[in-house]
């Protein structure tokens, strides 16, 4: 249970291609973003659909591979945890962002021009 305390499961469609940073260290960082969508029926027996939009981090050997293999609207699978963090905007106001950092990214298929 020890690896269970703060594991993300998702699997979802690229909103964009990452966006990758070379560091000065020499490691690279990915950013992008993932919709995961669920459905339901409401009261009157319509279908809903939701979308729920997570940012994503990868480092390292995950940000090349990420670089490398993965466009915009690819159906994915990520496992990583849960982080949240806070910084100052260029006008000094405190922002709060809620990331997955990744540890495995999986494709499951892709779309007709990725």
């Amino acid at each position: 249970m020890r690896n269970l305390k703060n594991r993300v499961n998702l699997i979802g469609n690229l909103g964009m291609d990452p966006e990758i940073k070379k560091l000065e260290n020499g490691s690279s960082l990915a950013k992008f973003s993932l919709a995961t969508s669920d459905s339901y029926k409401n009261k009157d027996g319509e279908k809903v659909k939701e979308t729920q939009w997570h940012n994503l981090v990868a480092w390292g050997n995950t940000a090349q591979f990420a670089e490398k293999y993965l466009k915009k609207g690819q159906e994915i699978a990520v496992e990583g945890k849960l982080t949240h963090r806070t910084y100052e905007n260029s006008e000094g106001d405190k922002q709060y962002i809620t990331e997955v950092v990744v540890n495995e990214i999986q494709m499951l298929r892709s779309t007709n021009n990725a």
